[in-house]
Order: structure tokens, then sequence, then C-alpha cells
């Protein structure tokens, strides 16, 4: 019997550097999930708004700073140690290193594909070691992920590349990429994704414009061609505020709907 799958959003957006606003993104995703504009099936038939694996578990309110953490921590381990897949709806990139926390419990040093323009392994941004462009880092020096790839990095600098050196993270920059690649994991694998992995031109309610990213279609063929034990993901930095007639709460729920297929 397949795991039950549990949607959680958690807007948060405290650690943003240079816009707020992805806290609304939990709520716009599910308003673009059950739009009248669209419906709740996937490409390949199955339909994630009738189905008894998938439950809606509302939201983490999370508090300020460590406290944050902490919360996500803990919700996102209850779920897991209960035996449920976790697909996480954010918010800023900072709540993917506690994500992976409440992960360890079940899944030690979990495989993670990360989706992305920004490699996120600053040490510290800005004298803030918790900052959404910092989490890699931290998952790293905990020791919470086996083996990291980043696909559509197009914003390393020398500090960040001194980092993947020093973790051995396996980075495909965006003009290295191509469309036929394949991810193969040994192991559990957690997908976190970055909207802003995809071009603006895709994506503009997001906070960090970084123009020659993917397509949407890119991504869905990426999560639609993952071969692994897929457990958890998350979806991060839709900043609503910015978006264009929901245009990017669409392709998101989009995403959603594939990632809860391949869950």
């Amino acid at each position: 019997m397949k795991s039950p799958i549990s949607v959680i959003g958690i807007p948060y957006d405290e650690q943003s550097s240079f816009l707020a606003g992805s806290a609304g993104g939990p709520a716009a995703i599910r308003h673009a999930l059950h739009s009248s504009a669209s419906n709740t099936f996937c490409e390949s038939g199955f339909d994630v708004g009738n189905h008894d694996r998938i439950i809606d578990a509302g939201d983490v309110e999370p508090e300020s700073g460590q406290g944050a953490r902490e919360k996500i921590e803990s919700a996102v381990a209850e779920l897991v140690q209960s035996g449920h897949c976790v697909l996480s709806l954010g918010g800023d990139h900072s709540i993917t290193w506690p994500i992976l926390r409440g992960f360890s419990q079940r899944y030690p040093r979990i495989n993670v594909l990360h989706l992305d323009a920004h490699p996120d392994l600053y040490d510290e941004l800005d004298g803030n070691r918790f900052s959404h462009a910092t989490p890699m880092a931290r998952a790293l020096e905990d020791g919470l992920i086996g083996r990291l790839v980043q696909v559509g990095i197009r914003t390393m600098n020398g500090h960040q590349q001194q980092q993947a050196d020093r973790f051995d993270v396996e980075v495909i920059p965006m003009n290295q990429w191509q469309r036929d690649m394949q991810f193969h994991f040994d192991g559990p694998v957690y997908l976190t994704l970055d909207l802003d992995v995809l071009d603006p031109a895709c994506a503009p309610g997001i906070s960090h414009y970084e123009p020659g990213g993917m397509s949407t279609r890119d991504v869905i063929s990426i999560i639609q061609g993952l071969d692994c034990e897929l457990v958890g993901a998350d979806i991060v930095e839709l900043n609503p505020s910015r978006d264009v007639n929901d245009m990017t709460a669409m392709v998101a729920a989009k995403l959603m709907k594939e990632i809860l297929a391949k869950l």
C-alpha cells in the first residue's frame, strides 16, 4: 500500500533578503489548484483533487526566529514519522533546512534534487546564517544530505563555488543543462523546487528575477522523468504580490500536481 501524502503550507518569509511576499505563496497555490480555469488532473490522468491518499494538512503558522524553524521541523517530523510523504508549499527557501531536519528522523542523509537559479550555499548573507540564501549550507553542515544535485544554477559566485567544492555538491549550471538529462538516485529523494529556476517570462511572480532559466515544460519533464523513490518535496518562493494575472500561481499549481502524481 502506498504512503499517504500530506500537503502543508508554510506561509513564512522572514528570511527573504530582497522582497517579502512569499508568505502568501501557500494560499495562492491552493487557490490556483482549485481554480475553475483548470482542473485537478495531472498529465498522467491522476486526479490530485479526488484521491484519498492526498491530505491537505493545513498551514504551519511559524513563529519568529528559532521558534519558526523548530515549529516547521516538528510539524514535518510528525507527518514523516507517521509514514506520510510530505509536499510543503512555501514560503521562502529558508524553510527547506528545518523541513530536511524533520525528514532526517526517518531518512538520514537523504538525497536532494535542487532546482533553482541560486545554489543557496552561502555560509551567511548580510550577516544572516538563516537567510533563504543559506539553507543548503546549513543542511549539509548538519549531515542531513547524502547527495545534493543542483540543476538550473546561473548565479554561482566564488564563495558559493568554494562551498560546493567543500561539500561535494553536483552542480549542473543552466548553461550546461540539456533537455535529455535524466537524474537517477540510489535511495530516497527529496525535491526542492525554487520557482526562480524558471525563466521570469514563465514565472513573473517571484522576488528574484534571473533571466535565462527553464521553461515550465522543462521543469515538468524533469519531474515526470524522475527515476527514484521520491518521498518529499517543496515548492518555494512564489511571491503573489509580483504575480501577473495569477500566472505564476497557476504554474506552481501545475508543478504541484505533477509532483503529487510522482509521490
